[in-house]
C-alpha cells in the first residue's frame, strides 16, 4: 500500500494540523529543489522526484494583510533516511497510508483540500495511479 510523510504542526490557536511538507523557495533554487529540500528537512526523508502533481494558487489573510501563495506538489520517492521531527517548525512526523478511491485511484487521507484551499476533514485529493514504494509528496511555495 503506496505511503506519504505528513507534518504536524501547531497552530496559533494551539491546535495540531497536518499537512505534507513544504516550504518557500530559496533565491536561485526551482520549486523541484525546494521540494527536495523541504522534504528532508522536514520529515527526515531524502527523496527524488517522480512527477509534478499539480500547482494551487490563492489568497489568505494574514496579520490584516492579503497574501497571494502558489504552491506546487510533487511526488516524491524516499531513498533514504528515516522519519524525524527534528526540525524546530514540526511538532510530529507520521507515516500514513493512501486508500484506494471507487475510481481505483489512490487518494490521501491528509493534505491539501484543493481549489485553494486547505483541506476539511474528509477531503480527499486524487494523485493518480501510484507505485507502492512512493512514500511522499511536497509543496513548495512561492510568495
Amino acid at each position: 500500500m503506496p505511503r506519504g510523510a505528513l507534518i504536524g504542526r501547531v497552530d496559533r490557536r494551539g491546535r495540531l494540523l497536518w499537512s505534507l511538507p513544504k516550504g518557500h523557495v530559496e533565491p536561485g533554487e526551482t520549486a523541484e529543489q525546494a521540494a527536495i529540500r523541504e522534504v528532508e528537512e522536514e520529515t527526515g526523508i531524502s527523496g527524488e522526484i517522480l512527477a509534478r502533481l499539480g500547482t494551487i494558487d490563492f489568497w489568505f489573510i494574514a496579520d490584516g494583510r492579503r497574501v497571494h501563495k502558489t504552491v506546487h506538489h510533487f511526488l516524491l520517492r524516499a531513498v533514504g533516511g528515516e522519519l524525524s521531527d527534528a526540525d524546530i517548525e514540526v511538532t510530529e512526523v507520521r507515516g500514513c497510508h493512501f486508500r484506494k478511491s471507487p475510481s481505483n485511484s489512490p487518494t490521501p487521507t491528509s493534505g491539501t483540500g484543493g481549489r485553494g484551499r486547505p483541506a476539511a476533514r474528509g477531503d480527499r485529493v486524487r494523485v493518480g495511479r501510484v507505485p507502492s514504494r512512493i512514500v511522499a509528496g511536497a509543496g513548495a511555495s512561492s510568495p
